[in-house]
């Protein structure tokens, strides 16, 4: 009778072992899955082996989000706090940025003939403030989002060439 009960406690030690993973990825709390995890523009998508291309992106607002997205993906199994991986998430998308500033600075005029204000009050937190400030700040949120995303879902990194991730030029 002892005999078994350490047999059934060793079965359950080792199963409870087993149950126990050093991998990085279970640490990071893998547990949401692939289901977290957003297809990249261009990438073949679909359900029941019917592709479906995922739409690149139109517009500098949208490179932005895909530039954030495919390095946040890219660089999220850095072991460093997802806030300075966030950072440099963001430090290689400044040129993206820079192009959808630049959108801000061009003189568009409403119905009425007369160009936007150059700054406003802040919907979020009543401050005074420009598009470009808003612009960072919400570079920087979704940089984070995307980090972390990644490493919750244990999404793959894009494709890589040459250091930079596919769909994604030199210049950002």
């Amino acid at each position: 009778m002892a005999g078994r009960r350490l047999t059934a406690a060793l079965a359950l030690s080792a199963l409870a072992l087993a149950a126990c993973s050093d991998d990085d990825d279970d640490r990071r709390g893998g547990s949401g899955g692939a289901r977290l995890c957003i297809p990249f523009a261009g990438a073949q998508t679909g359900q029941d082996g019917q592709a479906a291309p995922v739409a690149a992106p139109a517009g500098p607002s949208a490179a932005m989000d895909d530039c954030l997205h495919r390095w946040g993906y890219a660089l999220a199994r850095s072991e460093d706090p997802a806030d300075q991986v966030a950072g440099a998430v963001v430090a290689a998308c400044m040129p993206a940025l820079s192009r959808w500033n630049q959108q801000a600075l061009a003189p568009t005029a409403g119905p009425t003939g007369a160009a936007p204000p150059s700054s406003a009050q802040s919907l979020i937190t009543g401050e005074e403030t420009n598009a470009m400030s808003e612009r960072y700040r919400y570079v920087e949120g979704r940089a984070l989002f995307y980090v972390v995303q990644a490493r919750a879902g244990n999404c793959p990194a894009p494709p890589m060439t040459n250091g930079l991730p596919d769909g994604i030029s030199s210049a950002g």
